[in-house]
């Protein structure tokens, strides 16, 4: 990992196997009370409509029971056991693998989507390697991260966060491995109120059958149904207090 895209956040004390452990916990808890949702309900699902229209060999990493690419000939990858068995359930094509070592042969795919996952891990160059290894050149590249190490909260370190990126550092990263940015949007469903989130965790916490309640029936539905749409500009220039961004990229052709 380059010093570039290192975070002073307190989980980047964290070693790779402790940080995989506590991932692997927490999604496992939640994949399996959480209910799936559809990619057609989430506001990237015009764009992932245009670019699914354009190519044929599909994989998402990590998706757990939030997938952004159609279910239906896709390749789904996730090391949590939970959310590969309800996305299989529903139809949907599944391999048990974590993203720094995908068991696929070199330019299997065409669009590549990897969302909210390189935050997780601390190798994200072996990571990005391995986006970059799968996919073939010409590919498309959907990748979210969340920005500035200086707005780390506690939510971060509560959902297993290693890193948040400084613009450069996430465009520098995906230079290194290939990907062009051909242009970016403010992305992301974290609620902007501190209290609610520290309200959220600690029901999450010491009262996790009501949190899980009012999450499947009440916070996710509303947070899904008032979603703002996307808004796309050319390249990637985050205006300020942007703390999250969805990159649209492309894998240079040979």
């Amino acid at each position: 990992m380059t010093t570039a895209s290192f975070t002073s956040g307190p989980s980047a004390a964290r070693t790779d196997a402790e940080l995989i452990g506590s991932n692997k916990r927490f999604y496992d808890a939640l994949w399996s009370e959480a209910k799936l949702f559809a990619p057609e309900r989430f506001n990237t699902w015009p764009l992932v409509s245009e670019l699914a229209a354009q190519t044929s060999r599909r994989l998402e990493v990590a998706p757990g029971l939030r997938p952004r690419l159609p279910l239906a000939d896709t390749q789904f990858v996730d090391l949590s056991r939970p959310a590969l068995a309800e996305l299989g359930r529903s139809g949907a094509r599944v391999a048990n693998a974590m993203i720094g070592a995908l068991p696929f042969r070199d330019a299997s795919f065409d669009f590549v989507c990897a969302f909210d996952i390189l935050e997780h891990v601390v190798d994200d160059e072996g990571a990005l390697g391995e986006l970059a290894r799968v996919a073939e050149p010409g590919a498309r590249l959907l990748l979210s991260v969340p920005l500035h190490p200086e707005a780390w909260t506690p939510f971060d370190d509560f959902v297993g966060h290693y890193r948040r990126y400084e613009p450069e550092a996430i465009r520098d990263l995906l230079s290194r491995h290939g990907f062009a940015i051909e242009r970016s949007a403010v992305y992301g469903m974290q609620p902007k109120s501190s209290k609610l989130l520290d309200l959220g965790q600690y029901f999450l916490t010491h009262h996790r059958a009501r949190a899980m309640w009012w999450y499947n029936r009440v916070f996710m539905p509303l947070g899904v149904r008032f979603q703002k749409p996307l808004v796309f500009t050319e390249g990637f220039q985050p205006a300020p207090g942007v703390d999250e961004v969805l990159l649209v990229c492309r894998k240079a052709p040979l």
